[in-house]
């Protein structure tokens, strides 16, 4: 019998079938031999780090053997979680990250850590021969992503991005039917994310930390400034230290499927409008109303977000919308239609409507986007094949094109790229990467 690590390695198997349960999706192995179990590291488990976790002990191959986060309050609650879920002990718990990546046991590290901290941790975890699942948008930065890039493709390690809907079948559906032509010609894609579940910030005085928190670590390469509960946990996203606002955190999601649809990757050009127009007193530093432009030879794409609001376009609060001369393809994330154009009282295509769910012939019945991106994740694994659903080519260029946005909203200025650089705005290239707080710095790959 082989050992673990060289069934990772060696494994040609894919799964010998997926088992019908309600609301899961995992390996037809009832029982999994202990040396055959993926080890899993999980770094950052308060958010979607937890959510990534539990989706992957859904598999009965997978446990959790190490967890680390800077929160005693929530690394103790989450201990607790996944003992629950996979009926064993956590045996490793870290507040130091770096101590989940030199444990020789982890095969597998979910990086679920604020974005500012994304590169850093991937890079090390390929570093140590680790395969990784990196929580989108991967970085920071566009500089980021390329150091991303060429650590997973140097180490040979086996990556997927937080980037679930590319596993969902039905956004796959909906592409299919874009590129089948029956549109006629798309001259523009909208792609649209009005949040009235998320609320503004009010201001709050600066405090000390919470206790049994780790903040300088916390802050790892952002910039030192006193802690404030506006920038912790989930809203530390509104503040350009460590996020880039909705523009990157629902627009990787949305805009990565307006250019997989459009089979296109790099714009002429870039410009953006926007501010705090709903809430200009609030505590964010990013804006809760954006409208942004990319420039292609023959169509644009139109990026438009807004924070306490719900009515987007097409009665939904998300999307993306192909217009196209026959009708107008729309797909969120509960399915997708076929608007058909009506000209001089005629009907130029069939209307349709198609809601969330598995492909014919699927097996899994109530499995979530989620359930399905970690399953090709685990098959990719055993088959040490690194062309994951959300590969880290595929999270690394979508992550850029959003990065852009915010860049062309930043400076105000109309932008052209060229796909490495900007080419008319020398000053706009400083935001292609960041000056990392010592000890920490960019890694060097």
């Amino acid at each position: 019998m082989t050992n673990r690590r060289d069934f990772l390695k060696h494994s040609i198997l894919t799964g010998a079938g997926l088992l019908t349960m309600p609301n899961l999706l995992y390996s037809s192995a009832q029982r999994v031999a202990p040396s055959d179990k993926i080890k899993i590291g999980a770094i950052g488990v308060n958010g979607m780090g937890f959510s990534d976790l539990t989706a992957f002990l859904q598999n009965k191959e997978c446990e959790c053997i190490a967890m680390a986060d800077i929160d005693d309050s929530v690394l103790a609650q989450r201990k607790n979680d996944a003992e629950k879920l996979q009926g064993s002990k956590v045996k490793n718990i870290y507040k130091d990250w770096r101590r989940v990546i030199d444990n020789k046991d982890v095969d597998l590290v979910i990086v679920g850590t604020p974005d500012h901290w994304h590169c850093i941790q991937m890079v090390a975890a390929c570093q140590a021969g680790k395969d990784v699942y990196v929580e989108k948008p991967i970085g920071n930065t566009i500089e980021e992503c390329n150091v991303m890039v060429r650590a997973a493709q140097k180490y040979n390690t086996v990556v997927q991005v937080g980037q679930w809907q590319r596993s969902d079948p039905h956004w796959q559906q909906a592409v299919d039917f874009v590129r089948s032509g029956k549109l006629g010609k798309i001259r523009t894609v909208r792609v649209f994310s009005y949040q009235g579940w998320c609320p503004s910030i009010p201001v709050k005085p600066d405090m000390a930390a919470p206790a049994g928190v780790d903040y300088d670590m916390w802050l790892g390469p952002a910039p030192l400034r006193p802690f404030n509960e506006n920038r912790f946990h989930f809203t530390f996203r509104w503040f350009w230290d460590y996020a880039g606002g909705l523009m990157t955190d629902w627009g990787v999601h949305l805009l990565d499927y307006a250019l997989y649809g459009m089979n296109v990757s790099t714009p002429k050009s870039i410009m953006a409008m926007g501010g705090k127009f709903g809430y200009p007193d609030d505590a964010c530093e990013t804006p809760d109303t954006l409208q942004t432009l990319y420039e292609f030879d023959d169509f644009t794409v139109l990026w438009d977000h807004a924070i306490g609001i719900n009515d987007g376009a097409y009665g939904r609060t998300h999307g993306v919308a192909f217009g196209g001369e026959n009708g107008t393809l729309v797909v969120d994330r509960g399915g997708w239609e076929v608007i058909p154009e009506i000209v001089n009282g005629n009907q130029r295509m069939e209307g349709c409507k198609h809601g969330q769910g598995a492909k014919d012939g699927d097996t899994a019945v109530g499995a979530s986007g989620l359930d399905y991106h970690v399953r090709n994740h685990l098959d990719c694994m055993k088959r040490r094949d690194r062309n994951t659903n959300a590969s880290i080519e595929i999270g690394s260029h979508i992550c850029k094109f959003s990065a852009l946005g915010n860049v062309a909203y930043r400076t105000g200025k109309k932008l052209e790229w060229n796909g490495s650089r900007f080419t008319n705005d020398e000053a706009a290239n400083a935001y292609l990467t960041k000056e990392y707080r010592k000890p920490w710095g960019l890694p060097n790959v």
